[in-house]
């Protein structure tokens, strides 16, 4: 088949954290599916067509994607951060799965970037430096319960976790109930990092203890990583304190 399909992900919305690969990318595409915001940062010429769409159409819009690709176009998804973590690969190999056999001999690449947890982690220190996980606490696409499993036993496990799509106008809860979850599993001096928008003119990132750790810290576009009972602090006469995971640690108390 003559038509391709690339998945790219832009990083957390610095120019200067865009990839050389998902630039080369973005030049050779023809058409462009993805979130409207995400479409915006991008530098497009007369002969690239845009195609945006709702946050919550991921599956039409990787259909839509495979299907203009499969018609011969050179067609590029676009996420924001990692196109693997909480985007649009998944969806576009879900869509893959349950399609038609042509959208399976399609010419796809996927191309990674930085997501929001790692360029969060920078501004800070090292709080990524040993073992982590990210959980998403959006229940759009799995029930809340498991949710909740799943931060008590990452936490009881000694995980740095970083909570991805931790609050919206839908889920005004949620993230303070993870907090409460959290808090019956670690001490309440556990660093909690609130970042927004790294590296973007309007970042705003933020460290308390968990005990201090309040929903309202944090919306839609933060990405809120709370550390383990191994993670550190350093302080540092006015400057930020750096946050860091040891490179070594021991067994957690149950």
């Amino acid at each position: 088949m003559s038509g391709r399909l690339v998945i790219i992900g832009t990083g957390p919305g610095n120019p200067a954290q865009m990839t050389p690969q998902a630039r080369t990318a973005i030049a050779a595409a023809s058409d462009f599916f993805g979130y409207g915001p995400y479409l915006d940062r991008l530098d497009l010429n007369d002969r690239q067509t845009r195609h945006a769409s709702d946050n919550r159409e991921e599956l039409a819009r990787a259909r839509a994607a495979l299907a203009m690709a499969a018609s011969g176009r050179h067609v590029a998804v676009v996420s924001g951060g990692d196109a693997g973590v909480f985007a649009m690969a998944a969806a576009v190999c879900e869509a893959i799965e349950h399609g038609p056999a042509e959208w399976r001999r399609l010419d796809l690449e996927i191309v990674p970037g930085i997501t929001a947890m790692l360029a969060v982690a920078a501004r800070v220190g090292a709080p990524l430096g040993h073992d982590f996980c990210a959980i998403s606490l959006s229940d759009n696409l799995k029930p809340w319960a498991l949710i909740e499993e799943r931060l008590a036993a990452a936490a009881a496990a000694g995980f740095v976790i970083a909570l991805y799509n931790p609050i919206s106008r839908a889920r005004p809860w949620q993230l303070g109930r993870a907090f409460e979850l959290l808090r019956e599993k670690l001490s309440g001096q556990t660093p909690v990092i609130f970042g927004r928008a790294a590296g973007r003119p309007d970042e705003r990132i933020s460290i308390v203890r968990l005990d201090e750790a309040q929903p309202e810290m944090a919306d839609m576009a933060t990405c809120v990583i709370v550390g383990s009972q191994e993670t550190r602090m350093i302080a540092r006469d006015g400057l930020s304190p750096l946050v860091y995971a040891p490179r070594s640690a021991e067994r957690p108390m149950r």
